[in-house]
């Protein structure tokens, strides 16, 4: 007779508590977010539904005014919420999102986009980001709307 595991014997599931969880699920993401890693986009911190993530404006990230392209300052903020929408350790894409830019930002200037759960339910989430620099200027600001599919961040 075989002991291979069935469906009616249940597999030991470890709990973490949600702080846990939520740091754990970041640093499995930043090992598969080519992006975040190549624009040098730091983690400083990950708790269940919220996020802050931190980019220094390097010159390559500049556009024609002098100023940072909008596309970084996105990414940014983007980076946040999706850190922020899986760190239940439930897969979760971005449905929409929206930002507006409120202050430009330059060469050299450390933003940082903090990302807040505003409302869970269902499969459906809605989040605030704002990106500030270095003197806590507000730079922009962001929402996103997530949802939720199949499968888990960290995998068993």
């Amino acid at each position: 007779m075989s002991h291979d595991r069935t469906e009616r014997e249940p597999r030991h599931v470890e709990v973490l508590p949600p702080d846990e969880l939520a740091a754990r699920v970041a640093k499995a993401m930043y090992a598969r977010d080519r992006a975040v890693q190549d624009l040098a986009i730091e983690i400083e911190h990950v708790g269940p539904g919220n996020a802050r993530l931190s980019m220094r404006i390097k010159r390559e990230m500049l556009n024609g005014h002098d100023t940072c392209h909008g596309g970084y300052i996105f990414t940014l903020a983007d980076s946040a919420f999706a850190y922020a929408c899986n760190s239940y350790n439930h897969t979760t894409v971005a449905a929409g999102c929206a930002i507006e830019y409120v202050a430009p930002a330059r060469e050299g200037d450390l933003l940082t986009a903090v990302a807040e759960e505003r409302a869970l339910a269902g499969r459906t989430g809605t989040y605030d980001i704002t990106v500030t620099n270095q003197d806590r200027g507000t730079v922009a600001l962001f929402r996103g709307r997530s949802y939720r599919i199949k499968g888990n961040v960290i995998r068993d």
